[in-house]
C-alpha cells in the first residue's frame, strides 16, 4: 500500500510546487514508483512536467465524468494533470454529500498500484486542500524563510487539526521544508532557528538552496534531475526526497 503525501501552504510562490516535482522525479529516480496529482487550478505541477491540453485531469476524474488515468512520464513516473475548470469545483460541489472524501474515495482504489502518492495543492485552505488531507497519510510544508510565511502556518495547523479529529484521524504533519535557503542571509539563518526551537526535528534538515536552475526547469518543461544534474538544486532535492522516504 502507497503513502499519500500532501505538500500544502496556503500562501503562494513557496515552492511548494517546485518541492512536489522534484521530490516526485527524486523518487522516481531512486527507482519507486510515483504519482504526482495537480490539485491546483493554476495547473503549475502539469505544466512542469511538459504536460499540455491532457484529456485526463483532476477535475473530470473527481467528479466522476472519466476514469482514473494518468499520464506516463517515465517507467516510475505518473502524473494526474490538473484544469482550469478546478476552479470551479468547490462551487460546484457545494451541496455533495460526502465532498471532502472525493480524492480519498478516487485514490483508494489505486493507492496499491504506487509507492507513493504525491499531492500538490492549491495555494488556499479550501475544499481542495481539505480534500488532500483527508487522503493523505501526512503533509509536508514548503516554507520561505521569511517572517510573513511563518505567520501563515497557524491558520494552516489548525485547519489540519480539525481535519485530523473530524475526517482523518491518521493525518499526521511530518515536515516543513525550508526552500529558496540562502546562509548568508542572517534573516534565513534567524528564521530557520526559529522554526527548530518551535518544531524541532519536524524542520526537515535538507534545506533547499537558492539556485536559478529550480526556477529554469519548470520553463523547459522537465525536472531538476534531467535539466541540471549537477546544481545544488538537484543535490538538495535528492536529499529532501531520500528524508521523506525515511519519514
Amino acid at each position: 500500500m502507497g503513502k499519500i503525501i500532501a505538500f500544502i501552504n496556503q500562501k503562494g510562490g513557496v515552492g511548494k510546487t517546485t518541492t512536489t516535482a522534484s521530490v516526485a522525479a527524486g523518487m522516481a529516480k531512486l527507482g519507486l514508483k510515483t504519482l504526482g496529482v495537480d490539485l491546483d487550478a493554476q495547473c503549475n505541477l502539469t505544466t512542469s512536467f511538459g504536460v499540455v491540453d491532457a484529456n485526463s485531469n483532476t477535475y473530470s476524474t473527481l467528479k466522476g465524468q472519466i476514469q482514473f488515468n494518468p499520464i506516463k512520464l517515465n517507467s516510475h513516473l505518473e502524473i494526474l494533470p490538473s484544469s482550469v475548470d478546478l476552479s470551479a469545483f468547490e462551487l460546484e460541489m457545494s451541496a455533495e454529500p460526502g465532498k471532502e472524501y472525493l480524492l480519498s474515495e478516487l485514490l483508494e482504489s489505486v493507492t496499491d498500484q504506487y509507492d507513493y502518492i504525491l499531492l500538490d495543492c492549491s495555494p488556499n485552505l479550501g475544499l481542495i486542500s481539505i480534500n488532500a488531507l483527508t487522503a493523505a497519510d501526512f503533509y509536508i510544508i514548503p516554507l520561505l524563510p521569511h517572517h510573513l510565511s511563518i505567520q501563515g502556518l497557524t491558520k494552516l495547523l489548525e485547519i489540519a487539526d480539525k481535519v485530523k479529529k473530524r475526517l482523518n484521524p491518521k493525518l499526521e504533519m511530518r515536515g516543513i521544508v525550508l526552500t529558496q535557503y540562502n546562509n548568508h542571509k542572517v534573516l534565513h539563518k534567524d528564521i530557520a532557528m526559529v522554526i527548530k526551537n518551535h518544531f524541532g526535528e519536524k524542520l526537515l534538515k535538507p534545506v533547499v538552496r537558492e539556485h536559478i536552475s529550480l526556477a529554469e526547469a519548470p520553463i523547459s518543461g522537465t525536472d531538476i534531475f534531467e535539466y541540471a544534474p549537477k546544481s545544488s538544486g538537484a543535490e538538495d532535492y535528492l536529499n529532501l526526497t531520500k528524508e521523506i522516504i525515511k519519514l
